[in-house]
C-alpha cells in the first residue's frame, strides 16, 4: 500500500524557514517523480514543486516560489523534502507531496500524478 507522511510544518514568522519531509513507502521510491502541493483556506491546489525520479536531476518551482523554496530527495531515506526559506503570509496553507502515477516518467500535469495524497502538513506564516 502506499504511503505518504509529511511533517515540519508548524507557525513561523515571515521571513522564517522550515523543511517538510514526506516519507514514502509501499513503493520504489527512487524510480518516481515526486511533487509538492499546496492547498490554502479557500483557494485551489497550487502545484510547487517538482524532482525527477533517480537523481532528482530535474527539478521545477512555481513561479510563486522560486528563489525561496528547495526540494531535494533521498532514496535511501524514501524521503522527499522541501525547503522554505523567506516565508511569506501568503505560504500559509496546509502542503502535501505527491507521487508520479508511472515509474521513471517526468511529467508537469497534474494527471501524472496519483491522486491520493499523505494527511499534509500545515503551515503558518504570522507574526
Amino acid at each position: 500500500e502506499v504511503q505518504l507522511v509529511e511533517s515540519g510544518g508548524g507557525l513561523v514568522q515571515p521571513g522564517g524557514s522550515l523543511t517538510l519531509s514526506c516519507e514514502a513507502s509501499g513503493f520504489t521510491f527512487g524510480t518516481y517523480t515526486m511533487a509538492w502541493v499546496r492547498q490554502a483556506p479557500g483557494q485551489g491546489v497550487e502545484w510547487i514543486s517538482r524532482i525527477s525520479h533517480g537523481s532528482g536531476a530535474i527539478v521545477h518551482y512555481a513561479d510563486s516560489v522560486k528563489g525561496r523554496f528547495t526540494i531535494s530527495r533521498d532514496n535511501a531515506r524514501n524521503t522527499t523534502y522541501l525547503q522554505l526559506n523567506n516565508l511569506k503570509t501568503e505560504d500559509t496553507a496546509i502542503y502535501y507531496c505527491a507521487k508520479g502515477r508511472d515509474p521513471y516518467v517526468y511529467c508537469s500535469r497534474p494527471s501524472c500524478y496519483d491522486p491520493n495524497w499523505g494527511q499534509g502538513t500545515q503551515v503558518t506564516v504570522s507574526s
